[in-house]
């Protein structure tokens, strides 16, 4: 079981990704909680949004309001909890957590090789409208899990995974990969320029090139070259900031920043919890796609 608590501050920006999976059929409502109506998902998502907002216009101080959680079980947990029992452990996460008593939304999705789940709620009190305390945030959620290995006798079946930090030649679900890990780098405030996004895009072997007046998505090895058909970012839905607010002649330079190799380790450790695991063997043969005109059009 792997559970990520997502430094996000739009609450908006949370609640319509999920929605939008929703939308696609990529995910479904699946759980509820401290809501004004019985039933939320009957309304518009504006309506559920607006039952978070209702809470957060009541302080103005605060602006890191939102609350995005991911819950990623193994194909193990989901058989040994079963249906209620992710149900009741949500909840009860929620409660470990300080946040059992507000409003919440839970959506299931199916649109990786697993299902996993996102929690999206608000950090404002809807009593008090204070901001509810996050100390420990981390270590409060290790603690959890630990008592769901022991209660529910889960092996640590994540750890035996090899975690691939990579995307690859012969990686699944590309696109849909591409697009969760541009999500999750959005949501970083502090990848603040793009020298800092692309440092952070290279951990993965992902590369976003200029192509005439628009941009391509490629997939690189360890030396930067192509190793699969590029894809354009225009078919992306969720696109990587810094590439799609300007056009390629109105790009501006920026300085380029000092490079926390440490941090942005840790960037790409989170991330790729939620969006690509391998269970490939490790001498995996190395696929090659050849790709035509590389040069024409294309500049660094």
């Amino acid at each position: 079981m792997v559970i990520v608590i997502h430094q996000s501050t739009s609450t908006q920006n949370a609640l319509f990704y999920n929605e939008k999976k929703v939308e696609q059929k990529k995910a479904v409502f699946y759980k509820s909680a401290n809501t004004p109506t019985i039933n939320p998902f009957a309304g518009t998502k504006q309506d559920r949004l607006n039952t978070l907002k209702k809470i957060e216009d009541m302080n103005t101080r605060v602006k890191k309001k939102g609350l995005h959680i991911s819950v990623n079980p193994t194909v193990t947990d989901l058989v040994k909890l079963g249906d209620k029992g992710m149900r009741t452990e949500i909840g009860n996460l929620m409660d470990h957590l300080g946040y059992g008593n507000q409003p919440y939304f839970v959506f299931k999705h199916t649109d990786l090789d697993r299902t996993h789940f996102h929690i999206v709620s608000t950090r404002i009190d809807k009593t008090t409208f204070k901001k509810i305390r996050d100390d420990y945030e981390k270590q409060k959620t290790q603690r959890f899990i630990k008592s769901l290995e022991q209660r529910y006798d889960l092996t640590k079946e994540q750890s035996q995974v090899q975690s691939n930090l990579k995307f690859s030649a012969g990686g699944r679900n590309l696109k849909q990969n591409l697009e969760s890990l541009f999500y999750q780098l959005n949501q970083i405030e502090s990848v603040s320029n793009k020298q800092l996004y692309n440092k952070s895009l290279e951990l993965f072997n992902v590369e976003v090139r200029k192509s005439g007046r628009g941009h391509v998505v490629f997939i690189t090895d360890e030396n930067g070259s192509p190793v699969r058909y590029p894809i354009r970012l225009s078919e992306f839905e969720e696109r990587p900031r810094f590439h799609h607010s300007q056009s390629v002649g109105q790009e501006q330079q920026v300085a380029s920043p000092m490079i926390d190799e440490f941090q942005l380790a840790q960037w790409a450790r989170d991330v790729n919890r939620l969006i690509e695991r391998s269970n490939r063997r490790k001498k995996e043969p190395t696929m090659k796609y050849k790709v035509k005109n590389r040069d024409r059009g294309l500049s660094r």
